[in-house]
């Protein structure tokens, strides 16, 4: 059997010694990097369930840990009916010290001291659990809007180690500022005390109808967060699509959608980018068919006089990802008015590819002149 203490020492010492709150903030930031970066890991649900945690409480906790060190004042209970009166019969038989005196003087210093009641600037459980989420949600937006205006930009690994390093810096700051208090100031999650009285409740009930009651409850809990887990790790599968679209190369190097060749000379190339995006919530196999095509438009009526396929290639694209091909445009022949269409497929392909019978298709209108 394994031994407790055995595990709390392959905590690394400088995690040891943090509160026991901050120590659980800094080892779930941890666990959210890896399951964020670590291959395997990064595709299971984990991602999901760590990273909402990660981003709507996290930052939150650490930067109010960081605020407010001390522990939360508890206001004293009021004073009953039967008290006062027993306060006001002592006041009253206590013999009163002759005015003018040291001691008249010596007993209204005491009187004040007091009647002033403790004075902290802490906030309680509940108050840190409600502005770590309001701050969480605050602070995250600021870390992105920040980002955009660096190089790195709004990505996953920048606002992953943004969000991380932010939470850390308060942690570090929050553990350095309870260390500085009495021990008795300090904040503290009374963890033992929550766990043992979960223990009374369900273990040691005051009678067996309170039992079953808690039991019930617990149950009710833990089918709530797994509902909840689920619907978030595995949501409902959306409209199933594929981007197919046109790029080409400024002279900046970035892909715009502009620029397409008007006019050519036969035997003169041109370097597009042919786009494919998989929404279709798998790993798709598609394949392009480049076509040169002669037509007759009338009436708004296109027919093809005669098809030329100049290219075909294939690529595998996995679910939510893009995928760019270069591809040289080469026209045969000579023409005005000349359609240059692609055709995406991703399924079998016939034996004739066409318009009609291609899950997308893009076409570029271009004039191919003689080299004399």
């Amino acid at each position: 059997m394994v031994d407790r203490q055995d595990v709390w020492l392959v905590i690394p010492h400088p995690i040891r010694r943090l509160p026991a709150d901050l120590a659980a903030v800094v080892i779930l930031t941890l666990l959210t990097l890896a399951t964020v970066f670590v291959p395997v890991v990064n595709e299971t649900p984990l991602r999901v369930g760590f990273g909402l945690t990660f981003v709507l409480f996290l930052p939150g906790y650490a930067f109010i840990a960081a605020l407010f060190p001390e522990s939360g004042s508890e206001s004293p209970p009021a004073e009953t009916a039967e008290q006062s009166k027993q306060t006001a019969s002592t006041d009253d038989s206590t013999p009163q010290p002759v005015p003018g005196t040291e001691a008249a003087a010596e007993y209204g210093n005491t009187e004040t001291v007091n009647s002033n009641p403790t004075d902290s600037s802490g906030i309680d459980g509940i108050e840190r659990t409600a502005l770590s989420f309001g701050l969480s949600i605050a602070i995250v937006p600021l870390i992105g809007l920040i980002l955009n205006f660096t190089p790195w930009g709004i990505r996953l690994v920048p606002i992953a180690t943004s969000v991380a390093g932010f939470t850390l810096i308060c942690v570090a700051v929050a553990a350095q500022r309870r260390w500085e208090l009495p021990p008795d100031e300090r904040f503290v999650v009374p963890y033992r005390d929550w766990i043992g009285a979960i223990k009374q409740e369900l273990f040691d009930p005051d009678d067996r109808v309170d039992g079953t009651l808690n039991i019930v409850l617990a149950i009710s809990v833990l089918l709530a967060i797994g509902s909840v887990g689920y619907a978030v790790a595995v949501p409902p599968q959306g409209e199933q699509f594929t981007e197919f679209y046109l790029l080409t190369e400024n002279p900046d190097g970035e892909l715009v959608a502009d620029g397409y060749p008007e006019t050519m000379t036969r035997g003169e190339t041109a370097e597009l980018i042919v786009g494919i995006g998989n929404n279709e919530y798998q790993s798709t196999t598609y394949t392009v068919v480049v076509q040169v095509q002669e037509v007759n438009t009338t009436d708004n009526s296109t027919t093809v006089l005669d098809r030329t396929e100049i290219d075909r290639f294939e690529v595998t694209v996995p679910h939510n990802e893009t995928h760019h091909q270069q591809h040289t445009l080469r026209p045969p022949q000579t023409g005005e008015d000349l359609r240059v269409q692609y055709l995406l497929y991703n399924g079998s392909l016939p034996d004739t590819p066409t318009s009609e019978n291609a899950y997308r298709n893009l076409h570029l209108w271009i004039d191919v002149e003689g080299t004399g």
